[in-house]
């Protein structure tokens, strides 16, 4: 009976979400490459790129919510047959994005006094700021790219977004290798090669999603691309007031990882790049709880739209349930198997490297005890996205991540004198707050049928 019940929403559910993780995956692999190519150019490089990318993400966090938000917006529409909805959602997302992403680019271009303010070494906040001189540009490509994944993954059209990510990542491979060490000819440009292999790929992958949005049969009815340039200012406001909140959110969580990056590198170098390779596994087992997290935000999205509240806490429960299974396997491999994870990341003739080995080892033990809340944070902002719950959220955030995680993590690391260890336990703490409280408002309220009668969250 319990399988019956449960089966045709796990193949829903997988369906939807599988290729969704594996589009992250590949996101995330194109990340490794680059920590793994620099790491065997040279470990100021690595550190560099641990920064650089630590800044690059803040922006991109809060510019985020605008492509994220509408994913629920436009599955409840669809569920409604509102063909003009899906069409004013997506089209004021992808102007809100391109708006954001040319604001902030500035930003980029003169991060090298920033990172110095905050504490990082002079030559690694140098080699930061050329690789951002040239990634920023990029930022406009992968904003724009996560609202057509949004408008995508709502018609359950998530298949071509993977294969789009997963051709890029050869792409990184070959272009890294000839830029980066100059290889086949290629002048030798380090940091900025890989940031400038980074952009060319970002816009390759951009213009394939457009064209596939503008082919695709099924979406031609909602005419996204038609008269594009005219303003819509209402569904602007809506679709701002949804997404704001969201980018606040994610800003705070990634600020928790970012905060702990910065202070990692007060420890050391070797320690930051050590900090970086454990940040990154640990990363690319989250990829699979941010895919279930979409899928939850689209499946709870449609149950919306029927008005299904049995559907929705079924939905609930299978993303969970698949999130947890797969949090286990991750801890069993960090636990088992630290230092051979780790060695994949760095030249093993590096005079550094045992060390770095050592201290990055250490640490995937802790970044195994955070799995199972890092699992349920996400999958819990996915299933109040769904329902267009997102201001509430982001105030749990905040309290969760800079109240209480980033305290928590400077005063072990540094007031306990346990150094880097310390900041992995800030991450521990906070991440199991947000948790909690996620999961408690989705359960003990929408899940009991309160979304019927609340009114919306913009």
């Amino acid at each position: 009976m319990i399988l019956a019940r449960y089966l045709p929403h796990l193949r829903a559910t997988l369906a939807l979400g599988l290729p969704l993780v594996g589009s992250h995956l590949s996101r995330m692999a194109i990340g490794v490459a680059d920590t793994v190519m620099l790491g065997w150019y040279g470990v100021n490089e690595l550190a560099a790129l641990v920064i650089a990318t630590s800044f690059f993400h803040i922006l991109f966090f809060m510019g985020m919510g605008f492509g994220i938000g509408v994913m629920g917006l436009i599955a409840t529409a669809i569920a409604r047959g509102d063909e003009v909805e899906v069409r004013r959602s997506a089209r004021m997302a992808l102007w809100l994005s391109i708006g954001f992403a040319l604001l902030v680019i500035p930003l980029m271009w003169h991060s090298g006094p920033i990172l110095l303010a905050i504490g990082q070494a002079p030559a690694v906040a140098q080699l930061a700021q050329d690789y951002l001189r040239i990634a920023g540009f990029g930022l406009v490509a992968v904003l724009c790219q996560l609202t057509l994944n949004s408008y995508l993954a709502a018609m359950e059209r998530t298949q071509v977004v993977l294969w789009v990510t997963l051709a890029g990542l050869p792409l990184v491979i070959v272009l890294n290798w000839a830029l980066i060490f100059g290889h086949w000819g290629a002048p030798e440009l380090g940091v900025r090669g890989a940031a400038i292999v980074a952009v060319f790929v970002q816009y390759l992958q951009l213009a394939a999603l457009l064209a596939y949005a503008a082919w695709l049969p099924v979406a031609r009815k909602y005419h996204l691309f038609q008269r594009f340039w005219r303003p819509d200012w209402a569904e602007l406001r809506r679709v701002f007031l949804l997404g704001m909140p969201i980018g606040l959110t994610m800003l705070a969580e990634g600020g928790l990882f970012v905060g702990s990056n910065v202070m990692m590198g007060w420890i050391g170098t070797r320690e930051l790049a050590a900090h970086g390779i454990a940040l990154q596994l640990a990363s690319i087992t989250f990829m699979l709880h941010l895919g279930m997290s979409n899928a939850a935000t689209v499946r709870i999205g449609q149950a919306k739209g029927r008005g299904d509240g049995q559907g929705m806490r079924d939905a609930g429960v299978t993303v969970i349930a698949v999130s947890v299974l797969w949090a286990l396997l991750a801890v069993a491999a960090f636990e088992l198997f630290p230092r051979q994870l780790v060695g994949l990341y760095l030249d093993a003739t590096h005079p550094e490297t045992p060390a770095i080995i050592a201290i990055a080892a250490g640490l995937l033990f802790y970044a195994g005890l955070f799995q199972l809340m890092d699992a349920m944070q996400v999958v819990g902002l996915g299933l109040l996205r769904g329902v267009q719950d997102t201001r509430v959220p982001m105030v749990i955030a905040v309290i969760s991540y800079w109240l209480v995680g980033i305290p928590v993590a400077y005063g072990v690391a540094f007031g306990l004198g346990v150094g880097p260890a310390g900041l992995w336990i800030g991450l521990v703490v906070g991440l199991s707050l947000a948790a909690v409280l996620m999961m408690r408002r989705f359960w003990r309220g929408y899940a009991r049928g309160d979304w019927t009668r609340r009114k919306p969250a913009v």
